[in-house]
């Protein structure tokens, strides 16, 4: 589950950056994951919970976790068109939408720009975790 791993790199880059600012304490990690992470947002704030309650300063249980999603977004390399990706999968069978969940680098075989039908296209929003602010005193 690599919920648990995100959760302590999470967890270690709030207390290195208490450390390189001097925090005493951090009363609040805002975090970002994209939604083509696929992180299950219970266990990873389940596991972050679980963390903080083993913490002390400059983390602890009063830490307040806030997490926000990030939409998944596409843009045509050959006319610029975006568009959300969940209505990419929306367009595809079930099995297709399970393949590019296990190995989200097929999309390309299965989605195509709607406004021009090319498979060329990138992902502008939506991939990784990272930490948006450290609100601390």
């Amino acid at each position: 589950m690599h919920e648990w791993a995100l959760a302590e790199a999470v967890i270690s880059t709030a207390v290195e950056f208490a450390e390189k600012t001097g925090f005493e304490h951090i009363t609040e990690i805002e975090i970002s994951i994209g939604e083509l992470q696929q992180i299950e947002e219970d266990p990873f704030l389940f596991a972050l919970e679980e963390m903080l309650k083993e913490k002390s300063k400059p983390v602890d249980k009063n830490t307040k976790i806030t997490l926000e999603k990030e939409n998944a977004i596409l843009k045509c390399k050959s006319c610029k068109h975006e568009w959300d990706y969940l209505n990419a999968l929306n367009e595809l069978d079930e099995e297709k939408v399970e393949s590019i969940h296990f190995v989200p680098e097929v999309s390309h075989a299965f989605i195509k720009c709607p406004k021009c039908n090319s498979p060329d296209f990138e992902i502008t929003n939506g991939r990784g975790v990272w930490i948006n602010n450290i609100i601390g005193k």
